[in-house]
This record gives structure tokens, C-alpha cells and sequence, in this order.
């Protein structure tokens, strides 16, 4: 395993964007649920971008999709955390694994229910036109 304490301030602020990628690499390659949000999202954002949204609601949206992408992430660090926990299979653990994909499941849903606001009306008017 590489330290990651070594080296000047700048080095190590340098080396944080190279595990973020890292990170973000893992993510699309080995978790579907993240890049069907991440996919998702790009495709909301077009279509805000589409529909004249203003910069108001494009920063909504882009903090409801920066969150949920932000919740996946965060819950697959639970995840294989735990997995190096324990391989057994213990209520504990499976309790930690079920609440934080709740998290990502509960933000989905007023997701949801944020685009269905933000949308509404520019469809609407897309339709009457």
C-alpha cells in the first residue's frame, strides 16, 4: 500500500487529484448504479441546458446530480470497506450496507421529484407551443 503522508503540501495536493481519479475510474468501470446516475445526469443536463433553463435552476440541478453522484461514491466506500471488514455475512454489517444504499435510494427519490419541479413548466410550455 502507498503512504500518502509523504512528500511537501503540494506534492500531496497534487497526488489528491491522482486518487480522486482513481477513484472516479473505479466508479464508472465497477458500479452500474453510478454510471447510470452519472448518464442520467448528463442527459437531465443537456436537457436543461435544451430547454433554456435559467442559471438558478441549472445550479439545482447540478447540486442534486453532484449530490447523488457524491451519495453512490460514498456508499461503495461503505461498502468495500466492509468487505474488508469481514467476509462473513453479519446483521451489523448488512445493516451498515442496507442504511447507506437507503441514503442513495432516498435522495433518488426527491431527485425525482426536484426534476419533475424544475421540468414541469418549460415542458408544459414545450407542449402548448
Amino acid at each position: 500500500m502507498v503512504s500518502r503522508g509523504n512528500g511537501s503540501r503540494l506534492s500531496r495536493f497534487v497526488h489528491s487529484f491522482k486518487y480522486a481519479s482513481q477513484g472516479f475510474r473505479y466508479l464508472i468501470r465497477n458500479e452500474q448504479n453510478f454510471l447510470f446516475h452519472l448518464i442520467a445526469g448528463v442527459f437531465v443536463l443537456t436537457a436543461a441546458v435544451l430547454l433554456g433553463f435559467s442559471i438558478i435552476k441549472l445550479t439545482i440541478l447540478l447540486t442534486v446530480i453532484g449530490v447523488m453522484l457524491s451519495l453512490e461514491a460514498i456508499n461503495t466506500g461503505i461498502e468495500r470497506s466492509i468487505d474488508l471488514i469481514t467476509e462473513e455475512e453479519h446483521p451489523i454489517a448488512k445493516t451498515a450496507k442496507d442504511v447507506s444504499a437507503a441514503a442513495v435510494f432516498l435522495f433518488a427519490i426527491v431527485s425525482v421529484i426536484i426534476g419533475i419541479l424544475l421540468f414541469f413548466e418549460p415542458i408544459t410550455h414545450l407542449i402548448q407551443s
